[in-house]
């Protein structure tokens, strides 16, 4: 009795496991488990997804991953997907902050992954996903073994005066009771962009695939980004940028820069890499910001260097890699 939906094109494995957990907060989770038919796991992939994204969007990268052994374990965040959304108008992107994220995480991990998943654990995380990753890592030492963030939302591409005025026109507004109100984007039906204008991925064949699902399933659309999301991504930007956040952030860490990103800044992301001592960043050169949504030549250098950084077997490899 499954919530999934399958897409044509879009291969899925097995799913053993879905339905819903609650939070301490009162928010209703949607997860879903996937299981490598290997009789040995190499561990369990726990995916986290960026803005904007659901469990159906990620069929073919988990089936990618269950094929090389691992179990995957994944989730809608609050407000987004078929979580619980914060408003009855429920397109808008929304977050009263990151702790809310933390939460999110927090309970999946415990309820589900650690009862019904294979250890050791490994996070994939991408953009949004991967800034929550961040911001939660002091609390996954010991229980989380690897990380490996794509295009982590650190910033955005613009210039620094841009993100001033974002990061105060985004808190000013959230202060006085607007932040429920879009600040990019609009309704969900305004965010489909054709191809050709899209900045997510060179592919078209899977952007065609990715934009069919909340057209087909109205439900799992999501609108731009509000005041209150975007105030509380540049709250978590700081938060997890801090030295004595830095200083707690000791899980080993590959993160993957897209070469053509225009939606992620590229500054930001080697900045705080620069910083982070358990870290190590990888371009791929050519890709848009949604790698595993990418042209297969550049989701085939992806999965070569998460197969030598995960389970960690493969660090001479790696470092051919990064040469």
């Amino acid at each position: 009795m499954t919530e999934l939906r399958l897409f044509e094109h879009n291969p899925n494995s097995k799913i053993p496991s879905d339905g819903f957990v609650r939070t301490p907060d009162g928010f209703a989770i949607r997860y879903a488990v996937f299981k490598t038919a290997e009789h040995r796991a190499k561990g369990t992939v726990f995916l986290l997804q960026g803005r904007n994204e659901t469990i159906e969007k990620y069929f073919e990268s988990i089936g990618d991953f269950v094929r090389e052994g691992f179990d995957v374990a994944t989730f809608d965040w609050r407000g987004q997907g078929r979580s619980t959304r914060f408003f009855q108008r429920g397109d808008a992107g929304y977050v009263e902050g990151f702790q809310q994220y933390a939460t999110d995480l927090e309970t999946v991990f415990s309820e589900v992954a650690l009862p019904d998943c294979r250890p050791p654990y490994f996070i994939v995380a991408h953009s949004t996903g991967a800034l929550a990753a961040l911001y939660a890592a002091p609390a996954m030492v010991n229980r989380v073994q690897r990380m490996v963030l794509l295009a982590p939302f650190l910033g955005l591409p613009a210039s620094p005066f841009y993100q001033w005025t974002t990061r105060v026109v985004s808190r000013s507004m959230s202060f006085l009771g607007l932040g429920n109100v879009y600040v990019a984007g609009g309704p969900a039906d305004r965010m489909r962009r054709p191809f050709e204008t899209n900045r997510l991925t060179s592919d078209a064949h899977r952007y065609a695939r990715n934009i069919s699902i909340p057209i087909r399933f109205p439900e799992l659309a999501l609108g731009g980004p509000s005041a209150a999301w975007m105030a509380a991504v540049t709250d978590a930007i700081e938060t997890v940028s801090d030295p004595a956040h830095l200083a707690r952030t000791v899980i080993p860490t590959l993160v993957f820069m897209a070469g053509d990103d225009r939606v992620v800044s590229n500054d930001a992301t080697r900045l705080l890499t620069d910083n982070l001592r358990s870290a190590s960043v990888l371009t791929i050169d050519g890709a848009r910001h949604e790698i595993l949504q990418e042209k297969d030549i550049f989701r085939e250098q992806f999965f070569a260097a998460f197969n030598a950084f995960v389970p960690g077997t493969g660090q001479v490899v790696l470092e051919a890699l990064s040469d």
